[in-house]
């Protein structure tokens, strides 16, 4: 439920931007902060108080987080300005970046190995994708109602009351301490250097650039199509968000019974092909494979986020997931921006910014083909496999 709370609230920017653009007469630069600065604000905390999961607690970080949320997000029915609205999106990010942090460290507690990790992670995520669905399904449902799109905020923060008071009653396992080493952003930031930590992180950053391109830029790329497949093209976005969630419960699934680095290796090939064939073909070929590219996006980022967080002791699972949470805001935010740059570089085409955003999918398949060959990752999941989790029902 936290999953689908804040989906709802990040993936629906992109239908509220226009009304933000008429509201206070803004730019597209100006208007794009609403998605940028939150983004940044996510990353920031993820970071810099990801650590707040292993010192205080899972519980007490959840709660913290969600509080911060539910505060900012009422202060939307007092706001007038763009500035204020900006600011409390600002203050959501943070919290958000509080508030996941703790969840993500919490499924490496509940789960009983790294392969049920995983498999729990594309469940939770695959809540995420169906707030994404959801959320701007409510922005215009409240507009054509003639109700302000504020009010989406007020919703997600009703039920960030209901999930504090879950939160609260939840009982939670415990993470034993293995060392005597301080809990601290030096630590954290001691952590960015492990090969693992950075390698992961890297990885979700090239992924969420290739993710934000179809939900960003691709509604500008396919804008006028009118050709045979002119009904997918009308609903591309949201036929990408229902196959990249409904690809996540699958997902599940299917890290349950195959070999994970085996199946981020095809599904990497997948995008970048639906990328490049999308780049150098025609109009009718692109609102095809693009929308289908998030059935193969689905399992590539849940699957990078627990084995990142597995590769280390449960009582560092705040920390990981705070970096990985970093990288993942960065190319949520800067993957985009570069696209639209290089796009504004050639004319205002979008086309040239899919190709920069093709270059990041060759990237990362390249990344995932070599864990999948070389297998960098199997001792040290064999060693946290062995140390941290229990077969036990």
């Amino acid at each position: 439920m936290m999953f689908l709370m804040f989906a709802m609230t990040t993936d629906a920017v992109g239908v509220i931007i226009p009304e933000v653009m008429k509201q206070f007469n803004l730019s597209m630069t100006a208007a794009g902060l609403l998605h940028y600065g939150p983004m940044i604000a996510i990353a920031i905390a993820g970071i810099s108080l990801g650590f707040l999961a292993d010192k205080l607690g899972r519980k007490a970080t959840i709660i913290i987080g969600l509080m911060l949320f539910v505060l900012s997000s009422y202060m939307f029915l007092v706001g007038k300005s763009f500035g204020f609205f900006l600011t409390l999106l600002m203050i959501s990010g943070v919290a958000i970046g509080i508030f996941k942090t703790g969840a993500l460290s919490l499924i490496g507690d509940i789960s009983r190995s790294t392969k049920e990790h995983t498999s729990t992670m594309n469940n939770v995520e695959g809540f995420f994708g169906v707030g994404a669905i959801i959320g701007p399904f409510i922005v215009t449902y409240f507009l054509s109602k003639g109700v302000e799109w504020q009010y989406l905020y007020v919703v997600a923060a009703t039920m960030s009351v209901v999930l504090i008071v879950m939160a609260m009653f939840a009982r939670y396992p415990k993470t034993i301490k293995t060392s005597e080493e301080p809990i601290n952003l030096k630590r954290t930031f001691t952590m960015i250097k492990d090969p693992f930590a950075l390698g992961f992180s890297l990885a979700a950053f090239l992924y969420v650039s290739v993710e934000a391109a179809i939900y960003v830029w691709m509604p500008t790329l396919i804008f006028g199509y009118d050709g045979p497949f002119l009904l997918m093209a009308t609903y591309a976005l949201p036929i990408f968000f229902i196959l990249r969630a409904g690809g996540r419960f699958l997902g599940a699934w299917m890290m349950q019974r195959f070999n994970w680095a085996g199946v981020l290796a095809v599904f990497s090939l997948l995008i970048f092909l639906c990328f490049s064939i999308s780049v150098f073909t025609d109009a009718s070929v692109r609102v095809v494979l693009l929308p289908l590219s998030g059935l193969f996006m689905s399992v590539i980022y849940p699957t990078i986020n627990s084995k990142g967080i597995s590769c280390f002791p449960k009582v560092q699972g705040g920390a990981v997931a705070g970096i990985i949470l970093f990288f993942t805001a960065a190319g949520a935010a800067l993957g985009p921006l570069a696209m639209g740059v290089v796009s504004d570089a050639f004319g205002s085409q979008a086309i040239y910014g899919f190709m920069l955003a093709t270059v990041f999918a060759a990237i990362l398949f390249v990344g995932m083909l070599y864990n999948w060959i070389k297998k960098p990752t199997l001792m040290r999941l064999a060693q946290i496999e062995a140390s941290e989790y229990t077969h036990e029902n």
